[in-house]
């Protein structure tokens, strides 16, 4: 009977995984549509949760923000890999990484609001976020620029912070549009090679 056990076991943690992944991802869509103050109840509403749901999860709005930053972080390091893997090509791959970083972007500005006071945890956070992106930005950089397609004097640091600066400016509920301006960005990487 014991070994029945632990499958149902596993089986409710796996749910459990899934269901702190919905609710991560309609926090994400909600935070870039309209900001990090966006109301619970829009999120409750995406995820299609009630709001109990998610405060069971993250009792705090920083909790929430600070999970679907890491959140965010491990699906654009996951995605680089498996975009190149895609067969679009190189420059077809760092393009649409892009869009998904710009996305990430819009999001983490309403990070530094929240986290004002916790400085330490702003920096912990900021570590992480090169840690895990930088070297998944060179990959993809190195990737486009060795079959041709890019010019190759392009650093992921420096590419990484000017879409960053394009993005400011760009929460909810601002007109400035970040992403045509990343694409001109994007489509200058041809030029000059």
């Amino acid at each position: 009977m014991g070994g029945s056990e632990e499958p149902a076991g596993r089986s409710k943690r796996a749910d459990a995984r899934r269901n702190e992944e919905v609710l991560l991802d309609a926090a994400a869509a909600v935070f870039v549509a309209s900001g990090v103050e966006a109301p619970v109840r829009d999120i409750a509403a995406k995820a299609g949760v009630g709001m109990g749901t998610i405060y069971r999860h993250f009792p705090t709005r920083a909790d929430l923000i600070i999970a679907v930053y890491r959140h965010q972080v491990e699906a654009l390091a996951e995605a680089g890999p498996a975009l190149l893997a895609g067969g679009e090509g190189p420059h077809a791959a760092l393009r649409r990484w892009i869009d998904r970083f710009v996305d990430f972007l819009v999001t983490k500005h309403g990070l530094a609001g929240v986290l004002r006071s916790d400085n330490a945890g702003f920096e912990t956070l900021h570590t992480y976020f090169l840690d895990r992106l930088l070297p998944v930005c060179a990959e993809l950089l190195a990737a486009a620029a060795a079959a041709g397609e890019i010019r190759s004097d392009l650093q992921a640091l420096e590419l990484m912070r000017g879409v960053g600066n394009l993005c400011i400016g760009a929460e909810p509920p601002s007109r400035y549009d970040a992403r045509r301006l990343v694409g001109v960005l994007i489509a200058g990487l041809r030029e000059g090679r």
